[in-house]
């Protein structure tokens, strides 16, 4: 008799779901339909505005500057982080279309991380774009050649692909023979590996690794360039001199706040929000991957002159 149970857990434990089931926002099932409204207007908002930056940076000459060629470098990486999570989250709320098998969520959260990387490593270097721009003005354009801006391009999604590549092995090492319901949109690593019957150490600890190697350490890099930045700027003797230096760093700073703000709100709620319910934790997620790609190119639009005469260009001279 007392081997049945034996026989039951070693069943148990060699069984491995392939296939899983998203939630949605759990708690919120019966409003899907309605919380799909902003969702979908975001993401063709994103893909509208995105899409239009990229156009406009490619076709005009004028904008092949630094600036813009890392603002076209960040469109992209909005256009594919929006995609990654949205057109998923809509064929749950409209389709009821749960089902992912385990590969398609491990490649899901593949491009979810390593696009969050990337567009966290282009933050950096667009702050060290108007740190040059700032301190070394007549060395700005013999500094950030196309050539360079190209190598800086290929380096930022290296590091993104390379750090997060290793995290398809060590998620397709595990056994998933726990719950295959996963209460979210969209995969991702962690809430992935805890369903596992396996020890996930590794998993954990290494996804902190790269989250402080890459991420955090990017935040630092983007303080200590503005620390920089201040200094130089409240050394400048012209009043209108410092305010347009300031003017021209307004919409990277907007971007940045947005971008790093909702993650680091997620963190802080997940950390010590215990009595915070569940669709709440989900929503801003979701807010963190909607969020940026949506009113990036609005706020680069609003407060670039030249982008802002190229869209009116485009969208109203054309036409007539």
């Amino acid at each position: 008799m007392s081997s049945a149970p034996d026989m039951t857990a070693s069943n148990h434990s060699s069984v491995s779901h392939t296939v899983f089931h998203l939630l949605g926002i759990p708690g919120l099932e019966d409003q899907h339909v309605w919380i799909s409204i902003p969702f979908f207007i975001s993401y063709v908002v994103a893909l509208l505005g995105n899409s239009l930056l990229i156009c406009i940076i490619f076709m005009e000459r004028s904008l092949h500057e630094p600036m813009y060629l890392f603002l076209y470098m960040l469109a992209g990486t909005d256009l594919v982080l929006s995609t990654c999570t949205v057109p998923q989250a809509l064929a749950i709320f409209w389709f009821n279309a749960r089902e992912i098998s385990l590969d398609r969520c491990i490649t899901q959260l593949f491009f979810i991380h390593s696009t969050f990387i990337s567009e966290s490593g282009i933050l950096l270097v667009m702050a060290f774009d108007r740190y040059i721009a700032i301190c070394y003005p007549l060395r700005y354009a013999t500094i950030l050649t196309h050539t360079l801006i190209g190598k800086i391009g290929v380096i930022a999604f290296l590091r993104s692909y390379c750090t997060i590549f290793p995290i398809i092995f060590l998620l397709k090492r595990l056994t998933f023979c726990q719950n295959n319901v996963i209460p979210h949109t969209y995969c991702e690593h962690i809430g992935l590996a805890k369903y596992a019957c396996n020890d996930i150490q590794v998993n954990i600890w290494y996804g902190f690794s790269v989250l402080m190697l890459t991420v955090v350490l990017d935040v630092l890099l983007i303080f200590v360039s503005y620390i920089l930045i201040l200094h130089a700027v409240f050394h400048i003797p012209s009043q209108d001199a410092r305010h347009k230096a300031l003017n021209t760093c307004g919409s990277h700073v907007c971007v940045i706040i947005l971008f790093y703000g909702p993650g680091i709100f997620t963190i802080l709620t997940q950390r010590f929000g215990r009595h915070i319910p569940p669709h709440i934790h989900i929503l801003l997620a979701n807010v963190c991957m909607l969020a940026p790609p949506m009113l990036n190119p609005i706020i680069y639009g609003i407060k670039t002159k030249q982008i802002w005469e190229q869209v009116a260009h485009v969208l109203f001279i054309k036409k007539k």
